[in-house]
């Protein structure tokens, strides 16, 4: 089909300043659909705020950005039930539990059976002893899980991870590469 065809993302000319400071700077390309890509670069080259634009959760300075066939600047509420991301920069409400915080996820991302897809996710991430913990008590690596197990929520057509295997042991890291 044409759809399969199209790129799953397609970044053009993409730009983001903060005042005389150029984070993101006239980057392009495009992501293909069943493709797994990495983003590289070093510390503060622009890899978190380009997944933040893509994302729609950063507006650009300039530039395009479609995903799923969709402009994120024009029509990004069409899109979002379809995508999803984790990062270790993005902190869970502190005092609700591991499972009250995915629980309200799974609402947001009107997730049809929320008890059973939290289950599954606590069962392949090794987080069923934490679903009862304050999500401020995880030490970064169970905060890592927890993330992607968020990010996993609505089975996401597209799935962005800045650095998925933060704070994770080597073995633990594998298996979420493998998975």
């Amino acid at each position: 089909s044409p759809m399969l065809r199209t790129p799953a993302v397609k970044v053009e000319h993409l730009t983001k300043r903060y005042g005389t400071v150029t984070a993101v700077d006239d980057v392009s390309f495009e992501i293909a659909r069943g493709s797994c890509v990495g983003l590289l670069g070093g510390n503060g080259a622009g890899k978190t705020t380009t997944i933040a634009m893509i994302m729609g959760l950063l507006l650009p300075s300039a530039g395009r950005i479609e995903v799923l066939d969709e402009d994120m600047l024009a029509h990004r509420f069409r899109v979002l039930p379809r995508i999803n991301f984790s990062s270790p920069y993005m902190e869970l409400p502190h005092r609700l539990t591991v499972a009250e915080n995915l629980r309200i996820y799974a609402e947001l991302y009107e997730v049809a059976e929320p008890k059973k897809r939290i289950a599954e996710l606590a069962e392949t991430l090794d987080l069923v002893p934490l679903l009862t913990r304050p999500a401020g008590r995880l030490s970064a690596g169970q905060k890592t899980r927890v993330g992607l197990a968020k990010s996993l929520l609505n089975d996401p057509e597209f799935l962005a991870l800045d650095e998925p295997t933060a704070s994770l042991d080597p073995d633990t890291a594998d298996r979420i590469r493998g998975y």
